[in-house]
């Protein structure tokens, strides 16, 4: 498969549209040493194209936010730098299952599974990511998160680059409710950043980039959607018809 280089031209020209949340204070990761990583090309009603973060799962499925929902995706798989073209995956998405309870208007349950079209080649550079068994309720140390969003607040447009940065989880009986993982600050996910993965101490996948707000008054407040303890079904040959409707 090949990498356009129309692509390079979008991700340099075009402006980021209607997402809710690079990575704000991060740095660049080291080149392929989060192979997992997917970027989500969105094509939307209006002809437009936009972009989102995702994580691959398995051979055939990508996870990322329900709110990046869109006419019809291609993930690209392999990706660090986007003007390399090498090694590059570039495959479109055959079906697309969101969380059945998700609620556009307040995030809840913001998590989405893509079915691809073919199956991904695993490499040094595409690999999955395996999801959290976790349900004790407990708050994992030490995160992180990464994306190619912007990586500055005051521009336009993508990184060219995947950059990642540290959170600390805060605990928040608000997050718990809502079924979510926050953190706070200034650092973190950014404009471009929904849908990728939220990874912790393990090296498992805990959450999903959502969104980010900000109370009056107070810092920012980054909300990464728990994932569903029983999506491992799912992943691994098991559909949990109860959670994604498939």
């Amino acid at each position: 498969m090949f990498f356009h280089c129309e692509l390079v031209v979008l991700i340099l020209a075009l402006t980021l549209n209607g997402q809710a949340s690079a990575v704000y204070g991060g740095h660049e990761a080291v080149p392929h040493s989060r192979p997992y990583m997917v970027l989500l090309e969105r094509h939307m009603q209006n002809g437009q194209t936009s972009y989102c973060g995702g994580f691959l799962l398995n051979e055939d499925f990508v996870m990322t936010a329900a709110s990046c929902q869109a006419k019809s995706f291609t993930a690209l798989l392999g990706v660090h730098n986007v003007r390399d073209s090498n090694g590059i995956q570039r495959i479109s998405v055959e079906d697309t299952f969101p969380h059945k309870d998700y609620n556009a208007t307040e995030f809840i349950n913001d998590i989405m599974l893509l079915k691809l079209s073919s199956k991904a080649h695993f490499s040094n550079n595409v690999r999955p990511i395996a999801l959290t068994g976790r349900g004790d309720g407990s708050l994992p140390k030490s995160c992180s998160v990464s994306g190619w969003g912007r990586n500055d607040r005051n521009s336009k447009y993508l990184s060219l680059k995947l950059r990642e940065i540290s959170v600390t989880l805060i605990d928040s009986q608000w997050c718990r409710e809502k079924k979510l993982y926050c953190s706070m600050g200034e650092a973190g996910p950014g404009v471009g950043d929904s849908g990728g993965p939220l990874v912790c101490e393990d090296g498992k996948a805990y959450g999903v980039v959502s969104y980010t707000f900000n109370p009056a008054g107070g810092p920012s407040i980054y909300a990464y959607t728990k994932i569903p303890e029983d999506g491992n079904q799912l992943v691994y040959g098991t559909p949990c018809v109860c959670i994604f409707n498939i």
